[in-house]
């Protein structure tokens, strides 16, 4: 299947699931306008082609986590190797091979406040020999999330209020997870959508035991969903990551100007040497230049920069499970 066709109701659909990522097919077809076997069919058919996926995130800050940005350095014969490594980890997110394939982007989590066993991927990292350098980053705040990209917007406001679930609950503080839980969650970081006689055989619950915690663990700001699917499909084949260092007295005034940029799909006020970092998605390698030197420019806060092109994605969504509750693979 061509990955550049998209047309109106597949987008009508990656929109839908944007929103509520376990919505019934029933429930969006009545949105869309069409037939429930439609909505169905046009998944399914996505689905199989590996251009559309539902997956659980884990809001890992309500589990007394932090999460934080990594950037490598590689040889270049080792890049494709090393990423394929950290894809294959369930505690890390958004892998990405960046320029021309001698750097790698990822994400991971440690607990706050340390202890032995969360920093056991950037231990591994520093030990590999091809791994020329290693730059980590704690994203303290985040300003634009993937969910809320507008490369994905597709249905009519009136459309997205009707599919919107109830808001979550406010945060009260780390929240503990059973055994039961993690393998739920381990399940659903592969499929979002997964039904609940999967969920009642991963955990050893009842059916309704599964449905009663998933709702709970959403309401509470736990688990959420996200839509996994390349940008390519809607037609946006340049990709980049931003590091900024940004003045301290216009860091936040920055990042929600960037965070009200299209272009963007992810901005966080990070530590280290930078202190803003932000994915950015456009049409083509034009619509980026001008983007970098007419929007980004613009912002005088930002007085310095390094930009790294994202050649290929090894893993979008999915996993980010704490390390200490998920058996990570020896891979590096």
């Amino acid at each position: 299947m061509d990955s550049t066709v998209f047309d109106k109701v597949d987008r009508d659909l990656a929109h839908a699931l944007q929103i509520d990522g376990r919505a019934q097919f029933n429930r969006i077809a009545e949105v869309l306008g069409v037939s429930d076997s439609t909505v169905a069919r046009r998944y399914h058919r996505l689905h199989s082609a590996g251009l559309l996926r539902v997956v659980a995130s884990v809001n890992l800050s309500r589990l007394g986590y932090v999460p934080w940005t990594i950037r490598l350095q590689c040889t270049p014969d080792a890049a494709g190797g090393i990423a394929a490594a950290l894809a294959r980890r369930t505690d890390t997110f958004w892998v990405h091979l960046l320029s021309g394939g001698t750097e790698i982007s990822c994400g991971t989590q440690a607990r706050t406040g340390g202890g032995s066993g969360d920093s056991l991927l950037l231990h591994k990292l520093s030990r590999t020999t091809r791994v020329v350098s290693v730059s980590a980053h704690a994203m303290l705040q985040g300003f634009a999330s993937p969910a809320q990209w507008s490369g994905l917007t597709s249905l009519s406001p009136a459309q997205a209020e009707a599919l919107r679930p109830e808001p979550v609950g406010a945060d009260d503080g780390p929240t503990d997870l059973s055994a039961e839980d993690h393998s739920l969650l381990e399940v659903l970081s592969r499929n979002g959508r997964a039904g609940s006689g999967e969920l009642a055989d991963a955990t050893g619950w009842s059916e309704s035991t599964v449905r009663r915690r998933m709702e709970h663990l959403t309401r509470t700001g736990v688990l959420r969903y996200e839509v996994d699917l390349p940008t390519s499909a809607l037609g946006f084949r340049a990709e980049a990551r931003l590091w900024m260092s940004v003045r301290p007295s216009e860091l936040v005034a920055t990042a929600q100007a960037l965070a009200e940029h299209p272009e963007v799909s992810f901005a966080a006020v990070t530590t280290g040497s930078t202190n803003l970092m932000a994915s950015v998605i456009c049409k083509d390698h034009p619509d980026l230049y001008r983007y970098l030197t007419e929007r980004v420019a613009s912002l005088e806060g930002v007085h310095h920069m390094e930009t790294a092109t994202v050649d290929r994605t090894v893993k979008r969504a999915g996993s980010a499970l704490p390390s200490d509750a998920f058996r990570a693979a020896t891979l590096l």
